[in-house]
């Protein structure tokens, strides 16, 4: 098992990064979030990855925390589900997002994945809901110099939470009120401010 992959970045394409560990380019696919994320080829990296043996290949999966490796690890832990189908729900959503979806039996969020028809959303919840823990979401805040630098501003304050409860009390599904939230301003001094905001990017 390949646990991470660090060296310098050599290359950036539509599905995948090439890093270059002691002469030999690793091609690692990514989602297309984390690949913009990355830094300009010459720059160091490390990724967490996770290693697919197939009869005729070896692919290698590659991620920017060990948080988003974990989800990707139950997700396709789910029967039906094999990699690709894996990293195309997270190229929809966040792992915060996909723990909200999963708790809040969101098929329609999940199953917007390419791929990832509605039967096969409603199983992946079945499976997964006794996996994910609300406090993994609410309190999720960055850990580490890895999730400092990739996920900090993705962490769920104590007021972001209310809001999205709040919102999900209105209707709204969990994971576009997790996502409307996180666009708000960090000005935001009330939960009634992120509300007031957050609405704005739900109409």
């Amino acid at each position: 098992m390949i646990s991470y992959v660090r060296g310098e970045l050599a290359d950036i394409d539509a599905q995948k990064a090439v890093v270059d560990v002691g002469g030999v380019g690793y091609g690692v696919f990514m989602t297309q979030q984390a690949l913009s994320l990355l830094p300009q080829p010459g720059n160091v990296v490390r990724l967490y990855t996770y290693l697919n043996v197939k009869e005729d290949a070896l692919q290698l999966f590659g991620f920017l925390t060990k948080d988003d490796l974990e989800i990707f690890k139950l997700v396709i832990g789910v029967s039906g589900i094999g990699p690709k189908g894996g990293l195309n729900i997270l190229s929809c959503m966040s792992p915060d997002e996909l723990r909200f979806a999963i708790m809040s039996g969101d098929a329609k969020a999940i199953s917007a994945a390419p791929g990832i028809g509605k039967k096969t959303a409603e199983k992946l919840i079945l499976e997964l809901r006794d996996k994910v823990d609300i406090e993994d979401v609410l309190n999720n805040a960055a850990h580490g110099e890895d999730a400092g630098q990739f996920r900090e501003e993705n962490a769920v304050t104590g007021m972001q939470s209310e809001a999205v409860q709040a919102l999900a009390a209105l209707g709204y599904g969990n994971a576009e009120s997790l996502r409307a939230v996180r666009k708000t301003s960090p000005d935001c001094s009330t939960v009634e401010d992120i509300l007031k905001e957050a609405l704005k990017y739900l109409f």
